[in-house]
């Protein structure tokens, strides 16, 4: 299955995946090997325990595939794709120490991402349909407000449910003029400056109105700050071009996902049930 890294490079997931494999279980797992023969092999399935959208699937394959490059990954959906209690998003198949050794890691970041791109699509959906003052589209931007470690993994996430992408093509990021202004009388000599972007901090409703007027399409205009599932909509609706949210990265749940397993019978071992 192909992946849209959205800027992450697979050396990039790799050396996150290592790192999370080293963080995890540094010596091994000694209780798989203590408890479970060395020959056993399994098939297990990783299952949506909710509603969501997918993220973090080659994440997830790599962590079994970097623990033992003989296990079989097969996911079943691709990252963007809308899940559902008792979906299977992927089967793994191979040894049952491997298997439970990659276990931890692969649900840690699948949930993790997975949480980021569900709660982005819930406010993509809240702004659909919402025109800036130019009648561009209005557009969701993330932040750094970011995992350490897992920045470029959590906004490739965001970038799955079409947040940030079109901005980012109209407004790039190098050699790229910001000016950030906490009061409406901050405006005029910030305009006279002629930025790219303006961002308008913590403004309440009138006053991002009348920060639009002011600026009156000479900038990008961006409005940042106290942003929510429940405010998104009418801020979207004030004119501004870009909203900023910082929680897509810093307060997106995890979604729920498990890891269900059956040793293959013959193979040794235990039977196996959901983790």
């Amino acid at each position: 299955m192909s992946d849209d890294l959205s800027g992450a490079t697979l050396a990039a997931v790799t050396a996150i995946v290592d790192r999370a494999l080293d963080e995890d279980a540094p010596w091994g797992d000694a209780t798989s090997e203590a408890a479970i023969p060395a020959s056993a092999t399994a098939i297990a399935r990783i299952v949506s325990r909710v509603h969501g959208v997918l993220a973090g699937g080659l994440a997830l394959q790599l962590a079994f595939t970097r623990v033992d490059p003989t296990l079989v990954v097969e996911r079943s959906l691709a990252d963007g794709d809308p899940i559902a209690p008792g979906v299977v998003v992927a089967t793994i198949t191979g040894s049952a120490r491997s298997i439970l050794r990659g276990e931890r890691v692969a649900l840690n970041l699948a949930q993790r991402l997975s949480g980021v791109a569900t709660l982005t699509r819930r406010y993509v959906d809240a702004v659909a349909g919402a025109v800036s003052a130019s009648g561009a589209p209005v557009r969701l931007v993330d932040t750094r407000k970011t995992t350490p470690g897992l920045r470029v993994l959590e906004k490739a996430a965001v970038r799955l449910t079409g947040a940030i992408r079109a901005v980012r093509a109209r407004i790039p990021h190098t050699m790229h003029l910001e000016v950030e202004v906490d009061r409406l009388d901050q405006l005029e000599a910030v305009i006279a400056a002629e930025p790219d972007t303006i961002m308008l901090d913590n403004f309440g409703l009138d006053d991002l109105r009348a920060g639009v007027a002011l600026i009156a399409g000479r900038a990008t205009v961006e409005a940042s700050g106290g942003v929510t599932l429940d405010t998104v909509r009418a801020i979207a609706e004030t004119g501004v071009d870009v909203i900023s949210v910082g929680a897509l990265t810093h307060s997106a749940p995890a979604l729920d996902l498990g890891l269900d397993i059956a040793i293959t019978p013959g193979s040794g071992g235990a039977a196996g049930g959901a983790r």
